[in-house]
């Protein structure tokens, strides 16, 4: 009798299980586990290369130091800033994305140094390096629009009823996007 009584919960826990979408769930969750990493996978190509940057325009402008510690120091923090997939919350993606802004920005201020020197934007290490990281930028803004996508699926499905109730009691919770920059929706002021 306890066989059967066993026998019989298994059957009727798979039913209930497939039918409430737990796997879809799961394999969603994955998904965004994956999509985060690749975020991160593109990330770490921009900040590989910020060393290579730095000591081409170091052998030109080595008196530019303050702005060339400036972007090791802004790499060092974006590189030590990690999030966990399973921790995707609002908190840790602001703090993920100010690091990296600040990377963003010193990164700039760099690029405006190199402008002083015609020979270094001659350079074909330099434009090389350059042009990797213009695409490094490029993968980024793709990658982070995927991972928004893939976010937006399992959102909505973990949202829909009836597995609304089953993703609570099973621990998935609502994961959160990247947004845009503060200021984003203004263009930047350029003057010649």
């Amino acid at each position: 009798m306890k066989r059967l009584f066993v026998v019989l919960l298994a059957v009727v826990s798979a039913f209930l299980f497939s039918s409430c979408g737990y796997n879809k769930m799961v394999e969603l969750d994955e998904q965004v586990a994956s999509s985060w990493s690749q975020v991160e996978n593109v990330y770490q190509r921009r900040a590989d290369l910020i060393p290579n940057l730095v000591n081409t325009v170091k052998g030109y402008a080595a008196h530019e130091q303050e702005t060339l510690e400036g972007v090791i120091e802004a790499r060092s923090k974006a590189t030590s800033v990690n999030v966990n997939p399973e921790n995707l919350n609002p908190q840790a993606l602001q703090q993920f994305t100010q690091a990296q802004e600040g990377l963003s920005s010193a990164l700039g201020r760099l690029m405006v140094v190199v402008e002083r020197y015609p020979d270094l934007k001659a350079n074909q290490n330099f434009r090389d390096l350059q042009a990797q990281l213009e695409g490094t930028e490029n993968r980024i803004a793709v990658e982070r629009r995927k991972f928004n996508e893939t976010t937006q699926s399992y959102n909505a499905y973990i949202r829909k009823f009836p597995r609304v109730i089953y993703a609570g009691w099973f621990g998935f919770d609502k994961k959160t996007y990247f947004e845009a920059q503060q200021g984003a929706e203004q263009a930047p002021e350029v003057q010649f």
